[in-house]
């Protein structure tokens, strides 16, 4: 296996071989959580993957929580499901009034430490030495060496492609950016829609945004812009700027892409109305083991790495990635212990069961030996064993008030509000004024 250079920002060493590891609503406050449910204890849980839109992970979780109630009879598990953004709001304003969720989700590094900083996530070094979490995944969850959430997912960000869409117009899955451009303007001059963004996210820009900055600068430009040993007005990330510029008058994204959400965006992408989608691997689920998805369509569809920059420092074996999600359990919890029992448990079985069940790649080894996987999968699997680098989303990294400052640019830059220029001087100030 080749030798490993990750983010200084967050060190990933990972372990030698392949790595395997609409809602509902909870009633009464969360401050109430000592309160039975009849003679039941009452743990509060809040999670983002509702039934309608991340269908997979939903199941594993609603599946995990009746065995365990199963086991434990005297405990009842509340959940409140809740889409990505709607959730993030919600936290906000649960961590404002000091009434978080006994078990709740949260991001890692930068998104993490104020909630650490404010004493509102338990330590969890008690239960993270239990479980074997693959090498390195659990630093992105630490504050001063000390665990305060376990992560459940690790992920790389490919693009995936329309195979079919592809053949039609004689494309194949691009290796440089000089032929993924063609790619483009091919698709663009037949009126076919190159790539689907939900942009009104932002982060899902960012994501586009990081891969030029990687390839062009390599990944120690951002990095060290970020971490301060350099400058986001480095050439390199204002040339990747320009080349999302570029990329915009060419027509390369769906029409209003910056008012459409992550999952309106991915719409035109399942219904066969745009060729191409970045977006982490969470999504594997909807080409490889969802139900509701048809084998038609999952048979279209391939992915390919982000192609390389002629004359850019990067590596096409270099991700976009880290840990995606982890769980946290409440410092003001007044049913702690049982919140992290109930969440050592979630953690071990999402790890047997995300792998055959979901494809979702967990951040635990898990020994996959007799399941049957997706080729997908296991060409994914083994992309991530061949790593060169995995960089941590750069809103992760980020204070909440820089990332902020970072997605507003990325969404000017976008929208043609903005300059490259301007783009790497207004997050340059941010950086600089945290000093």
């Amino acid at each position: 296996m080749k030798k490993k250079a990750f983010s200084s920002v967050m060190t990933l060493a990972l372990a030698g071989g392949l790595i395997l590891g609409g809602c509902s609503s909870s009633t009464g406050s969360t401050g109430d959580s000592k309160a039975s449910s009849g003679d039941k204890t009452v743990v509060k849980m809040m999670h983002l993957w509702p039934e309608g839109s991340s269908n997979a992970q939903y199941t594993i979780v609603d599946d995990i929580i009746n065995a365990y109630e199963k086991e434990h009879p005297d405990v009842d598990i509340q959940t409140e499901i809740l889409g990505n953004e709607q959730y993030k709001e919600k936290i906000k304003v649960l961590s404002a009034s000091n009434e978080l969720p006994d078990v709740g989700i949260t991001w890692a590094a930068g998104y993490m430490k104020p909630f650490v900083d404010g004493k509102m996530f338990a330590p969890l070094d008690d239960i993270a030495k239990e479980d074997n979490f693959v090498a390195g995944t659990l630093d992105a969850f630490s504050v001063d060496e000390k665990p305060y959430a376990v992560p459940l997912e690790l992920n790389i960000t490919p693009v995936y492609y329309n195979k079919e869409i592809f053949k039609k117009y004689n494309l194949e899955a691009p290796k440089t950016y000089d032929e993924f451009l063609k790619v483009v303007k091919t698709l663009a001059d037949n009126k076919v829609t190159p790539i689907t963004l939900g942009n009104k996210d932002r982060w899902t820009g960012s994501m586009w945004y990081m891969y030029l900055a990687d390839r062009i600068g390599g990944p120690e430009a951002l990095n060290n812009a970020i971490n301060r040993s350099g400058s986001f007005e480095d050439p390199a990330l204002v040339k990747a700027a320009k080349e999302i510029e570029k990329l915009v008058k060419m027509g390369a994204f769906v029409k209003g892409y910056n008012g459409l959400s992550n999952d309106e965006a991915k719409g035109y992408f399942m219904n066969e109305q745009a060729a191409m989608y970045l977006m982490a691997t969470w999504e594997l689920p909807n080409y490889t083991t969802t139900p509701d998805v048809s084998k038609e369509f999952k048979d279209k569809i391939g992915y390919f790495k982000f192609p390389t920059y002629e004359g850019g420092k990067g590596d096409i074996d270099s991700y976009v990635g880290g840990p995606g999600v982890g769980l946290f359990v409440s410092e003001q919890s007044k049913v702690k212990d049982e919140a992290k029992e109930f969440v050592s448990y979630l953690v071990e079985e999402w790890g047997k069961r995300s792998v055959v069940d979901a494809g979702v790649i967990p951040a635990t080894v898990v020994d996959t030996s007799n399941g049957e996987l997706h080729p997908m999968y296991i060409d994914i699997l083994n992309d991530l064993g061949n790593a060169t680098n995995l960089t941590l989303y750069a809103d992760v990294q980020m204070s909440a008030g820089v990332a902020d400052v970072h997605l507003n640019q990325i969404q000017a830059l976008f929208g043609g509000q903005t300059t490259p220029e301007k783009f790497a001087k207004t997050q340059e100030e941010a950086l600089a004024a945290e000093k």
